[in-house]
């Protein structure tokens, strides 16, 4: 008989690799949101940005982009660094050459 739906086991991988893979499949996964490219080639064309620069081009509510720079900020795809009530962002290259490795082939 099989199990209800909210008792559902869902395996956890310990091997190094599949870790890896699921790890990769997140950062992925942040870029899966149209606002969020967009809001990562804002932040391609400074160096640093205040929040208070991306909210007039983003077209979007303060609050949701609040929402998507703290999805691209827990995938590491960005850095915050705080500056009294404002907040800079900016790219974090280490993350976006981990993405191109990931490519298979030649993309990468």
């Amino acid at each position: 008989m099989p199990a209800p739906w909210h008792t559902l086991v869902v395996p956890i991988s310990t091997d190094l690799e599949s870790r890896s893979l699921e790890a990769m499949a997140d950062l992925f996964g942040a870029l899966s949101d149209p606002i969020r490219l967009r809001i990562l080639s804002q932040l391609g064309d400074c160096d640093e940005c205040c929040v208070c620069e991306l909210l007039p081009d983003s077209g979007i509510a303060p609050n949701l982009l609040s929402y998507h720079l703290a999805v691209l900020r827990r995938a590491g795809l960005i850095a915050a660094k705080r500056r009294g009530r404002w907040v800079d962002y900016r790219l974090v290259p280490a993350a976006f050459a981990l993405l191109r490795e990931a490519l298979p082939g030649d993309a990468g």
